[in-house]
Formats: C-alpha cells, structure tokens, sequence
C-alpha cells in the first residue's frame, strides 16, 4: 500500500498536496484559519465535550466532503491519559488518527486523514485538528443491508449469515492487530455498497499492555448491545462469536466467554433504561 504523504504549508499546519488547493480555497492554510472557520455543518452533540468541535464541509478540488474535529484547551487530565494510553506525548488529534496505517496494512480501513495540526505550550497543548474525508459507507446504526428488511427466504438468509461471518472476522482482524477500541458500537462500524467494513472514530483505541482480553470482552459487548434486536436474533449472535473464536459448537470455555459478553451488555442496558435511552439489543 501506498504511503501517504503531508506538506507543512504553514507552521504545524500538514496537508495532503492533494487537497491542499480545496482548503487553500476556503482560506483553510494555518492552524489561525482552522479554528476561526466557521462555514459547513456544525457536528455538536449533547455529550460532546466542550473542548471538542466537528464540522462538515465540502471541497470543490477535488470534489469531497471533509470532517474537521478541533480540539481548543483540552483539560490536563484528558491529556495525560492519551499520552498514558499511548504510551508516548500525543496530541488529542493524533489520537483519532496514530494507528490507521498499521490498520489499513492489517485490512481494516479507516477515513483517509486530509490534514492536521498541533500547537502547544512548553509541556501541553493548546489545541490540535485533524480532517478527515467521508467514507463511502453508512454506519451499521443508520443503515444495515437491505437483505436484513427483505423476506426470510433462502438467498436473504444465506446472505444475512455471510454477513455476520464477516463482521466478526472484521473484529478479530482488528483485535489481533493487539488494539481495543473501547468505543465498538454500530455507530462507528461502517459498512459499503460493496460489503467492505470500514472502522472510525479511533480516538480511544489503543493497545493495552494489560486486561487485552478484558479490553476485547468491552468491545463485542458493545456490539452486541447495539445490533439491534428487529434483526439480530439470539441465533445470530451466536453465530457471530462462534465465527469471531472460530469455535465449530459451543463448548463450556465458549458459554463462559458469551456470559461475560451478555452480562456486560446488560449493565449497560440498565444504565441507558435509567437514564431513559433507548436499547437496542432489548428491541
């Protein structure tokens, strides 16, 4: 795979050479222009953190539509536990973007990074950016293939199990490049028109010098949690953990390992009833 390469057209401020005449026509060129910009779709959601923005917006050259994340003053704590997770300084914007290259040459793709940029003080940063480029997929939340909605005939169902088959081979590619995403719901699995999974939102991903398998046991409860009961069935998702541990029937080591899953997903079932939300394993 090709790598990617990023120009320093202003101080801090990296771009794809690419892209750089689609930002330049917006005034997108230094770190300054990134955080005044104020054009696009702004992103804000209720439990977004206040240091953090996300913005879309398109781009003529060439034709695209970006994701602009900022993050202005991030607390001290939230720094140092990214660099503790990381194991190394890093800013709160490389964060969302450290490990897509090991990612992609491991087949898990992930959005292509436009841009980005850090400015700091002695020790912390001030703030930090990174764009990213749309996807050409939906998350698993907003759209599922349409073999899920049509009749239970022969072809649909072949077609529904071939895909809970390769979702979870999809994970467990994931897991055994040693990462744990801590943040594995449909909502950040996405999935194109060609059947190619793609995984966002990288933020809290990691890779775990201890509990790895307590990490891992996070992330396939929040899958399980979040696939949706209209058409996931029990059966299914059995189906999934027997495909994601290549197990060929359940075994007492395997009823152990769904339990904890299953024990999980309902604590935080408990925990969203409480506060009213929605679950969707639950129907």
């Amino acid at each position: 795979m090709k790598s990617q390469k990023f120009t320093e057209v202003s101080k801090s401020f990296f771009v794809d050479p690419d892209y750089k005449a689609g930002l330049g026509e917006l005034g997108l060129s230094s770190i300054d222009t990134v955080f005044s910009f104020n054009s696009g779709i702004n992103l804000a959601k209720d439990n977004l953190a206040g240091h953090r923005t996300r913005i879309r917006f398109d781009i003529k050259s060439p034709p695209a539509t970006l994701f602009l994340k900022r993050y202005e003053s991030p607390p001290v704590l939230v720094q140092l536990r990214n660099w503790l997770a990381a194991r190394r300084r890093i800013s709160c914007a490389l964060t969302d973007f450290a490990p897509t290259a090991l990612l992609a040459a491991r087949g898990i793709p992930t959005p292509k990074v436009i841009a980005f940029g850090r400015q700091g003080g002695f020790v912390f940063e001030n703030r930090s950016f990174v764009i990213t480029e749309k996807i050409p997929a939906e998350s698993l939340e907003r759209k599922l293939p349409s073999f899920f909605n049509a009749p239970s005939n022969s072809e649909n169902l072949r077609a529904r199990r071939d895909f809970i088959r390769r979702l979870a081979c999809f994970v467990k590619t994931f897991h055994n490049t040693g990462y744990r995403h801590r943040d594995l719901y449909f909502s950040h699995v996405f999935c194109g028109d060609t059947g190619t999974f793609y995984l966002i939102d990288l933020a809290r991903t990691f890779k775990p010098l201890l509990l790895a398998r307590r990490y891992c046991l996070k992330d396939l409860a929040q899958l399980y949690y979040s696939a949706p009961a209209e058409y996931f069935s029990k059966t299914d998702r059995l189906r999934f953990l027997l495909a994601y541990t290549a197990d060929t029937k359940l075994n007492k080591k395997l009823k152990t390992f769904i339990m904890k899953i299953k024990n999980k997903a309902k604590r935080m079932a408990r925990h969203d009833t409480k506060h009213g939300r929605n679950v969707p394993f639950a129907g």
